[in-house]
């Protein structure tokens, strides 16, 4: 049965959808189960996850630390609700404001949705790509807002029938500058089975337009908190300009350290990289004004160690999530409380533990909410080059040539003086690749595999430069 939905009718026809609601499919919670133990390695879901797999409310807002796998909690909750898939229509939506983040959320599902067909729908993606990716219909989009409201304008898609909605990071979503495509989104979809919301931090006031007000809200307990296994520093800096000091902080770590160092402005995360990378420090860079291609790479050879330091504004602060983050620095103290939680959450994720450096000069005003474990004085030291041992080969190829890690592995053990475990982590994206390799082959790899082709075809490869 259909209705239709004017935004204005928005919330009577969310009420109207209980009646045909179906019941959860037990027997789907083992299948789930199974694909994150077979699939994604992980023997036991958390504590969390388990609560949000199991609840049968139909509103649930999640308020989880950063790096506590909230990302596998909504995707257990939304699939455990999925009719099977093939229904020749959209089950379900997952929002994110970030195009980084629903790359991340695409390529969990498509590793645990068996039987479901998922796209990823975002800005800087080709839209040709996402339109042929629309046939045959999809079962779960991933998307960001506006994105998706380009989609649903130019009438790519019907969302009738939509089973369940997620909104990741929803407070950022619904307060900073989305909240006009999100309530476009919301009453153009009309009727929905099941909501969640998820974030690190909550919202004051849920906006009127988003039915929430009898949702169930779901907390890990106390003892989940990362900030137990977090130190949290302060490093004086005696110039209010601090460039010195994080030169000094960056040199007492160890070469290939992760570390993301937090500021407030693209500006000036274009001046604290340009004077790192002048002193010889491998670094990347990471803002919103960086166009797609550039901020996707960024963040590839940060996780696969190529540029081991990231200077970031707070894009990078929410769903990024990589691995072994060691250190987090605010060169400049964060806006809000809010900020402050997500940068944090870079690190310390999971069980790990991470260190935060806060740089304080005299001009800066500390917030009541920040609170020091120790402080530590970097010493001036010699300018000393800081490099990885790691280097990136790029791969003219992807996807849609039909290109995959594994293929990339062959080619390289096959034809190259590399074993398969001197290669670190393999980006595949629509039409190249990268890969992670020792800095110390990549020379002797290129000359080994000029001219041969890959499955067939000649495909370009050469080191990425940073």
């Amino acid at each position: 049965m259909n209705f239709f939905v004017s935004e204005k009718h928005c919330l009577r026809a969310y009420c109207i959808i209980f009646v045909f609601k179906p019941k959860f499919n037990t027997m789907q919670s083992e299948n789930i189960i199974y694909n994150i133990k077979s699939r994604l390695g992980i023997e036991a879901l958390n504590r969390m996850q388990q609560q949000m797999l199991h609840t049968d409310s139909h509103r649930v807002v999640l308020i989880a630390p950063t790096g506590s796998g909230k990302t596998l909690a909504f995707a257990c909750r939304m699939l455990r609700a999925l009719s099977p898939g093939g229904q020749g229509r959209v089950l379900a939506l997952v929002l994110a404001p970030s195009r980084e983040l629903v790359v991340q959320i695409a390529g969990v599902l498509r590793q645990i949705a068996t039987g479901y067909k998922t796209v990823a729908l975002y800005g800087g993606h080709s839209m040709v790509d996402e339109k042929n990716s629309l046939n045959p219909i999809p079962d779960i989009i991933v998307a960001t807002p506006g994105r998706m409201l380009d989609h649903m304008q130019r009438r790519h898609l019907d969302m009738h029938g939509l089973e369940v909605m997620v909104l990741d990071e929803y407070d950022k979503s619904l307060e900073l500058g989305f909240e006009g495509e999100m309530k476009r989104i919301i009453g153009r979809i009309g009727q929905c089975g099941d909501i969640v919301l998820t974030s690190a931090t909550r919202l004051a006031v849920m906006p009127p337009y988003l039915p929430m007000q009898q949702a169930e809200v779901i907390c890990p307990a106390v003892k989940d908190d990362p900030r137990g296994r977090m130190q949290v520093v302060r490093v004086p800096s005696y110039n209010p300009d601090k460039l010195d000091t994080l030169c000094n902080l960056l040199r007492t770590f160890a070469d290939g350290t992760r570390t993301i160092v937090f500021v407030n402005h693209r500006e000036s995360a274009e001046r604290v990289y340009k004077r790192l990378r002048s002193e010889k420090i491998d670094c990347g860079l990471y803002h919103g004004a960086l166009d797609q291609e550039l901020r996707t790479t960024a963040i590839d050879l940060f996780a696969n160690g190529t540029t081991p330091i990231l200077v970031a504004t707070d894009l990078a602060s929410r769903g990024l999530d990589i691995e072994g983050v060691d250190n987090v620095i605010h060169y400049h103290q964060p806006t809000s409380e809010h900020a402050w939680t997500h940068r944090n959450g870079r690190t310390a994720r999971v069980d790990a533990s991470g260190t935060v450096y806060d740089i304080v000069s005299e001009s800066d005003s500390l917030p009541e909410y920040i609170e020091f474990d120790r402080e530590y004085v970097p010493v001036d030291s010699p300018c000393r080059p800081m490099r990885s041992d790691v280097a990136t080969l790029y791969f003219s190829s992807g996807k849609k040539e039909k290109i995959s890690r594994g293929d990339i592995v062959g080619f390289l053990v096959s034809n190259s003086p590399v074993q398969a475990t001197d290669i670190g982590r393999i980006s595949v994206r629509d039409h190249n690749a990268l890969a992670a390799v020792p800095r110390a082959k990549v020379n002797e790899i290129l000359e080994a595999i000029a001219g041969v082709k890959l499955k067939g075809k000649k495909v370009r490869v050469s080191q990425l430069r940073i």
